[in-house]
């Protein structure tokens, strides 16, 4: 697996020689890297990983040993073929080995630095994420350069990619999926991504971005009510005033509260619980007095919103 200039080489260690004995003693690990298609043979190995005693681990599975390559920087290029071959090779304690492993292929494209001042903040809409990218100089037809962010959980290892925007200059990014009262943490890094007719789409991650944790509090209140309508009914029955108004549409709404100024009072609730429908019915009214309403919106966490526009109705 290549990240940025590094190449990180994995393989399980043997554990028999080609006469089907139990190996004892290894030596050393061979490192073999060749920047052409294929490997065949390794007079000068690029390192060196150290012998590893034992083959198998107590539950009798097979036991991965591995290995990090940096790549020298003239070696990269943005060519479809441009590639580097590796292979291990393992041999005993007398320095005899059966051969190359088999090959595993990296491709030499470009990478950029990550990501310059990477930062998380919370919004109404979301998070949403900032930073700056340098313009990519060697973008082509087939070449190109995206930044992507991925998001973790403080809570687990899985990793979910927010999404990606082409790289250059100062960026931003909303993660809007997200659940509220839960820590996050994220990073972006610099994606190489060749798209060439004979070797289909290569992509080439660079660096990352120091991770950035940030508690998705949610203070924000829903919107505010409008369309406040007051009306009067009341010949011949119990006088009462109705009020209407638009629905608040977000996700996390609770309710509405509804709050009524009498002329020379302060302004009261008259609701206990929050309203699940935008109307509400006040049959507490006396004649001759002139009311004046305001309504508001609350959600799940408490948060409530300004008060709409006022709207009066006069009883006879």
């Amino acid at each position: 697996m290549r990240k940025g200039d590094r190449v990180i080489l994995t393989w399980t260690v043997p554990n028999a020689t080609t006469d089907r004995q139990t190996i004892r003693v290894l030596g050393p690990t061979n490192i073999c890297r060749e920047f052409a298609p294929k490997l065949t043979e390794c007079p000068q190995p690029v390192g060196e990983a150290p012998a590893v005693v034992g083959s198998t681990n107590r539950s009798g599975q097979k036991i991965t040993d591995t290995y990090t390559d940096l790549l020298p920087a003239q070696s990269e290029a943005d060519a479809p073929s441009a590639v580097a071959s590796y292979a291990v090779e393992v041999p005993n304690r007398d320095g005899r080995a059966a051969g190359l492993s088999n090959q595993a292929r990296v491709p030499l494209l470009h990478t950029l630095v990550p990501p310059q001042n990477f930062q998380a903040r919370v919004t109404s809409q979301g998070v949403v994420l900032s930073w700056a990218s340098a313009p990519p100089a060697g973008a082509s037809e087939i070449v190109r350069y995206v930044v992507r962010v991925y998001r973790r959980a403080e809570v687990g290892q899985q990793q979910t990619i927010v999404g990606e925007v082409p790289a250059g200059g100062e960026q931003s990014l909303t993660d809007s999926d997200i659940e509220w009262e839960k820590t996050y943490n994220y990073r972006a890094e610099t994606v190489t991504v060749l798209e060439a007719a004979d070797k289909g789409r290569v992509q080439v991650e660079g660096d990352d971005t120091p991770e950035v944790k940030v508690f998705a509090d949610d203070v924000f209140p829903p919107g505010v009510p409008f369309g406040l309508q007051a009306v009067f009914s009341g010949p011949g029955q119990k006088p009462f005033i109705d009020l209407v108004w638009a629905p608040v549409t977000d996700a996390d709404l609770a309710g509405y509260n509804v709050y009524r100024n009498a002329e020379g009072a302060v302004a009261i609730k008259l609701n206990t619980e929050p309203l699940k429908t935008p109307a509400f019915r006040d049959s507490d009214v006396a004649s001759g007095k002139r009311y004046t309403y305001t309504v508001s919106a609350s959600d799940v966490r408490g948060n409530e919103s300004a008060r709409s526009e006022p709207a009066s109705e006069s009883v006879p």
